[in-house]
């Protein structure tokens, strides 16, 4: 008598292969991330040799262009200026994953003492600068570079396809232009094929290496920008009962602004900044002037509290001008949205970065008022942003240089982990999802 497979056991058969098949890339992956290691050093070390700043990144894309093709992979280059795109179309049917990695440098004097030290200059906003890449872009880069080789490697056994973004601008565009994530959406980099989801990490100096960080929804804040001119009436600093003050209007505007995150914020829900950077007005010492100006920043971990800061600091600054017989003009510019970890991707990716580092290395870390493009990103599709340990092995974390500073400095130790955190969140999103291509839509 013939045996008859029920459909239930057709599926447990089906979902046992399936689960064989993944183990076996998986095991894949950390061999030949293991393999690439010196590979993926010496190429962080060249860019960071040779950084570039944000829309110039020239010879950065032309290196990465030049890999990404060795490998096989359809690349297109200048989206959103001087981006790369590399598309990996697999052997199998299934979704589309996107991997992105920033690409620029900082305008930043470099004072580590190391063999690969930049000692690049160049222009930005009309003045001579040194660059360094100051934040760990050279490593984001890097590490893409090593995944994408890693994935062509088993190209035939991939159930869809894998967009690689290497973006320039991440750290803001030079005056007067575009760039960044937000540029490169709007030229359509998630499109053609439609992107179904989209991953990134950042290299973290205060993390150790070894771990990685991770937080459900907003991660990293919005950042924006404000300016707030206050105009008066001048007069001679003998005889200030002669003017309306600007100075004064300006500072009791600039202590108005400090009640919003204390009396309206829901700082145990959301934590939220904001702070004046910078305050000019005046010519000399006796000479109460006419105007003053005043320009800072904005940080939310969340678009409602974002919106109502916004509402305050043009509610604030109005009426404090109008009571001291002065005027207030507030422009408020939006520069980039919350980066907001899609929770239901979260929860379901977390076993991936788990299983790749160790469930002890893995841990939700506290919100970042920093913030960065991805954000733009996973306005359009859901995305998953984490942090990889960098650390600087044998010094305490807490004495770590920042991010942005001439000090700053990565141990490279993690990029193995990156490659393989990256490389097996595409194989697992794609077993998750086969079934689910948006290619051709």
């Amino acid at each position: 008598m013939k045996k008859i497979i029920m459909p239930a056991a057709l599926l447990m058969l089906s979902l046992s292969t399936s689960f064989a098949q993944t183990n076996t890339l998986k095991s894949k992956i950390s061999q030949k991330a293991e393999s690439l290691e010196s590979k993926v050093v010496a190429w962080r070390r060249d860019f960071h040799e040779n950084p570039e700043l944000g829309n110039r990144e020239f010879k950065t894309a032309e290196k990465i262009a030049a890999h990404l093709r060795a490998l096989g992979i359809e690349v297109k280059t200048g989206v959103g200026k001087t981006g790369v795109v590399g598309l990996l179309k697999g052997g199998k049917p299934g979704p589309v994953v996107a991997l992105r990695a920033d690409m620029d440098g900082l305008p930043v004097k470099e004072r580590v003492n190391i063999p690969f030290a930049s000692k690049a200059t160049g222009e930005y906003n009309g003045q001579p600068v040194s660059i360094m890449h100051a934040c760990g872009h050279d490593t984001h880069v890097a590490i893409l570079m090593g995944t994408a080789e890693i994935l062509a490697s088993m190209k035939n056994e991939l159930k869809g396809t894998v967009k690689f973004i290497f973006q320039p601008a991440e750290e803001g565009a030079p005056e007067g232009e575009e760039g960044g994530a937000a540029l490169m959406i709007k030229e359509g980099v998630l499109e053609n094929p439609k992107v179904d989801a989209i991953f990134g990490l950042h290299i973290n100096a205060q993390t150790e290496i070894g771990k990685i960080k991770y937080r459900p929804g907003g991660t990293m804040a919005s950042s924006d920008w404000f300016k707030i001119k206050i105009k008066g009436k001048q007069s001679h600093g003998a005889y200030p009962w002669s003017s309306i003050d600007p100075i004064v209007t300006a500072s009791q505007v600039i202590m108005g602004l400090q009640t919003i995150v204390s009396r309206n914020a829901p700082v145990t829900e959301s934590a939220a900044v904001v702070t004046v950077g910078q305050i000019n007005g005046g010519v000399r010492s006796n000479i109460i002037p006419e105007e003053v100006n005043m320009n800072g920043t904005i940080r939310a971990l969340d678009t409602s509290v974002q919106d109502m800061i916004h509402a305050r600091i043009s509610q604030i600054a109005t009426n404090i001008a109008e009571s001291a017989g002065a005027t207030a003009e507030v422009n408020i510019t939006r520069m980039c949205p919350v980066t907001y970890n899609d929770i239901p991707l979260m929860e379901k990716m977390v076993p991936t970065l788990e299983g790749v580092a160790g469930k002890e290395n893995v841990a939700i870390t506290a919100a970042v008022t920093g913030a960065e493009d991805f954000a733009f990103y996973q306005q359009k599709v859901p995305g998953v942003f984490f942090f990889l340990g960098g650390a600087p092995k044998g010094k305490p974390v807490s004495e770590t240089a920042p991010h942005h500073t001439p000090d700053f400095y990565i141990d490279e130790g993690g990029f193995v982990l990156g490659m393989k955190s990256m490389a097996s969140l595409v194989v697992d999103y794609m077993d998750m999802n086969t079934g689910k291509s948006s290619v051709g839509k």
